[in-house]
């Protein structure tokens, strides 16, 4: 008996020894997964963190960039209706200017319109107002365009037309005309008068 006694209790510790064997590598195993895993888990919380930041940076450039450009239509804006108030104050000052300032300014637009025509004869328009002007004051106009071109110059008052002021000189047959109105010259020099405007306004 005490030998099957002694048989059984060394099966026991063998068997005892093999449990905590199969333990211990049983724990070694779930504490290398469990390392594993965190390791993964770290890995992939790091680039779910990277992956944030460089969405929050292009966000943040997004905002940045339409703020800017915001910034830049209101201030082009802003710009645009300042240039159109003082476009719009020197049509009404054109319209209103007092005779002594309109007759030569009248003389030497309608000089300019000869030189581009090379005519000898010339049919003047304007408005109703400006033809009255130089109508009351007909001598005075050729002899002042005479002069400034250097030679005689036959001049006659066409139709009323359409317009705050300058003139459109023509042919006797209406063929070829050099438009002088204020408006034509606003339009041909907006360019060149928005700069100047802007430079003004805006530095």
């Amino acid at each position: 008996m005490e030998g099957a006694e002694l048989i059984i209790q060394e099966i026991n510790r063998e068997a005892e020894q093999k449990i905590q064997y199969i333990l211990k590598q049983a724990q070694e195993e779930a504490e290398k997964i469990k390392a594993e895993a965190r390791k993964r888990a770290e890995a992939r919380a790091d680039w779910i963190l990277r992956k944030a930041k460089t969405q929050a940076e292009i966000e943040r450039q997004r905002i940045v960039a339409n703020a800017r450009l915001e910034v830049r239509k209101k201030r082009l804006q802003v710009q645009e209706e300042l240039i159109q108030e003082v476009i719009s104050a020197l049509r009404e000052r054109l319209a209103e200017l007092p005779d002594e300032e309109y007759f030569p300014m009248l003389v030497d637009l309608t000089a300019k319109a000869v030189e581009e025509l090379g005519a000898e004869k010339v049919v003047v328009r304007s408005n109703e107002k400006t033809l009255e002007l130089l109508s009351g004051r007909l001598d005075e106009f050729r002899k002042a365009l005479s002069e400034k071109l250097g030679r005689e110059l036959e001049v006659t008052l066409g139709e009323p037309m359409a317009t705050i002021g300058g003139v459109v000189v023509e042919t006797p047959d209406g063929s070829v005309r050099v438009d002088n109105t204020f408006e034509s010259r606003i339009e041909r020099f907006e360019g060149e008068l928005r700069a100047e405007i802007a430079k003004a306004l805006f530095g």
